[in-house]
């Protein structure tokens, strides 16, 4: 079972959606505030996907040479879960070490 952390920018209700995988929070892990940064470096290794809503974080961190793969979703708002639950559990799914899986919004597709 694959084991997935949820960035503090996403819903936490989120977890509950994707049963599953091994889901916890930032928050969860007592991580909540720590820069990008300094938060991928703790998380490197531990857990198998980072899911996070930052659109910045590709361009603003270092990724090379990561243990774990990132799945970016375009989303923070809980009533928007039911309609991309699919979508992030196929991206964890096909996730691999050092991946950066990027998940479209509805309008972009």
């Amino acid at each position: 079972m694959k084991k997935v952390i949820l960035d503090e920018n996403l819903p936490q209700l989120l977890r509950h959606h994707l049963t599953d995988f091994d889901v916890v929070t930032v928050q969860y892990q007592g991580w909540a505030g720590i820069q990008n940064g300094e938060l991928i470096a703790l998380i490197d290794g531990k857990f198998d996907v980072f899911l996070t809503a930052d659109q910045n974080l590709r361009y603003q961190q270092n990724l090379k040479n990561r243990r774990i793969a990132i799945v970016e979703l375009p989303f923070i708002r809980r009533s928007d879960i039911p309609h991309f639950v699919g979508r992030i559990g196929a991206a964890i799914v096909a996730a691999r070490i050092g991946d950066y899986i990027r998940i479209e919004s509805r309008a972009q597709e």
